[in-house]
């Protein structure tokens, strides 16, 4: 296996460092603060989410639009308001190399699944995703003649770390083991090209927390989520 790149200085900001560094061709902002352009993820980052530069977004974000904030936890600036807060878990690999492709028969997800995707993701929740989101990474499907009723894929990239993300199952399928095996389909590939996987799961979510461990994650740490809106 590669070595780990180094854990805090990119994961503990990991959205800064991929949106202004390898996906800065994603991005829309200006000096410390960046966006996923519209149609992406509705993600921030911040050099320094402890004193986050909301005033240079504001020639980038639209009234109305709302947006995940990853570590900030302070009082909301003029012009947003917060709509929700809740805490995460960061969690990175710590397993080895799945032996085999748990996932043959998944279909590379392309721009024309968009629809799909996105209504997959909007009934199942998986965490913010956007139109394009697709082209953010390697995300594959699991179909059931046509319709789409599993995925899971990357999203943020920085320093050797990559994102898993959009992990989602139909109701109609869920109890399958779809999303595993997916996930698992994702860990092999990134680890076969030297990147180490990481995620993050709500709190709440003891369920897929209980399952990513079994898997071969491990928490890292743990830190506030906020939904703001540029008002």
């Amino acid at each position: 296996m590669a070595a780990q790149p180094p854990v805090p200085a990119l994961l503990d900001n990991i959205f800064w460092h991929a949106l202004s560094g390898p996906q800065a061709g994603f991005a829309q902002g200006a000096g410390g603060a960046r966006r996923f352009a519209p149609g992406f993820s509705p993600i921030l980052g911040f050099a320094d989410p402890a004193e986050p530069a909301f005033g240079e977004l504001l020639p980038f974000c639209a009234s109305g639009e709302s947006f995940y904030t990853d570590g900030w936890s302070g009082p909301a600036p003029v012009g947003w308001s917060i709509e929700l807060e809740s805490t995460m878990f960061k969690m990175r690999w710590a397993g080895e190399l799945p032996a085999r492709d748990d996932a043959p028969e998944a279909l590379p997800l392309e721009p024309r699944h968009a629809e799909q995707a996105m209504a997959l993701a909007v009934l199942t929740k998986p965490g913010p995703f956007g139109p394009r989101t697709l082209e953010l990474g390697d995300y594959f499907g699991l179909f059931d003649g046509t319709r789409l009723i599993a995925m899971a894929g990357e999203r943020a990239f920085a320093g050797g770390w990559r994102e898993v993300s959009g992990i989602c199952t139909h109701p109609d399928a869920q109890g399958r083991g779809l999303a595993r095996r997916l996930t698992a389909k994702l860990i092999r590939r990134q680890l076969l090209r030297g990147e180490m996987p990481f995620l993050h799961v709500m709190r709440a979510n003891e369920g897929a927390r209980a399952l990513y461990r079994r898997m071969g994650f491990v928490d890292y740490r743990e830190s506030v989520v906020r939904v703001i809106r540029r008002t």
